[in-house]
């Protein structure tokens, strides 16, 4: 298992490095085919968490991006205290259909989306009320990525500003699912840590090659490939919870 384990988070910081984004989404769809996405969720909190802050603060410009997008913040701190949808622990069948479903769903839209609509003039009022979507699935699925990732980017964002914008709501987003992890405890499944800081090591190895393969093969290769294997796993994932598979 730990060899599994060290392989899955090498793949998902490598493909983190590339793109800026997807441990969260690799790891989960990995991991959940041998465990439960609670188990998965607290064995991604440390490699997470890192790897954000890494993102998080290669470049300047941190307080800028927290000044302006607080709302974001705020809303996704309040989706996982006050989620709409079965958390994670409450029904393992909910949250992997639901995970499997919104892996399906950014592949599509990843492999799809080309031109994005400006949505900077409407960012007020959307902000807090995505971030309250991201943070509430943030805590049924282990991962943030719709509504928030599509989202940071129609606003049209510098490139660099972009990466370090997903870094933020990804740092907050994973601080809160340990919050929610540690405060909704399930039976028989404990809080993983020493997995956790094992898997540390090659999600830093994995982000580190990643950094140096994205100035070798086109990106948009890498990326299209990327979309279709979460399409994949996300359509193999609720056809399985469904028994259609």
């Amino acid at each position: 298992m730990i060899g599994f384990v060290i392989g899955v988070f090498a793949i998902a910081g490598m493909i983190k490095g590339t793109l800026g984004l997807g441990l969260p989404a690799v790891s989960m769809a990995l991991l959940t085919i041998f465990m439960s996405p609670f188990q998965a969720a607290t064995l991604l909190i440390v490699p997470s968490m890192v790897t954000n802050f890494w993102q998080l603060f290669a470049e300047g410009q941190v307080l800028k991006l927290v000044r302006r997008f607080w709302p974001l913040l705020l809303g996704i701190i309040a989706g996982s205290i006050w989620s709409i949808f079965p958390t994670l622990g409450q029904g393992e069948f909910q949250s992997e259909a639901l995970l499997g479903a919104m892996l399906a769903l950014y592949g599509v839209y990843g492999l799809f989306a080309k031109n994005m609509p400006n949505l900077a003039a409407h960012e007020k009022c959307l902000s807090p009320i995505i971030g309250y979507l991201g943070g509430a699935l943030t805590v049924a699925t282990g991962v943030v990525m719709i509504p928030v990732v599509p989202y940071l980017q129609t606003l049209h964002l510098k490139r660099d500003d972009l990466v370090q914008s997903l870094g933020l709501a990804f740092t907050t987003s994973t601080l809160c699912l340990a919050v929610f992890l540690h405060q909704n405890p399930v039976e028989n499944i404990p809080m993983d840590y020493k997995m956790s800081l094992i898997a540390l090591f090659p999600a830093l190895v994995g982000m580190w090659l990643g950094t140096k393969i994205c100035y070798r093969i086109p990106e948009q290769k890498f990326r299209k490939m990327f979309f279709c294997g979460l399409v994949i796993f996300g359509a193999y994932m609720v056809l399985h919870q469904f028994g259609l598979i």
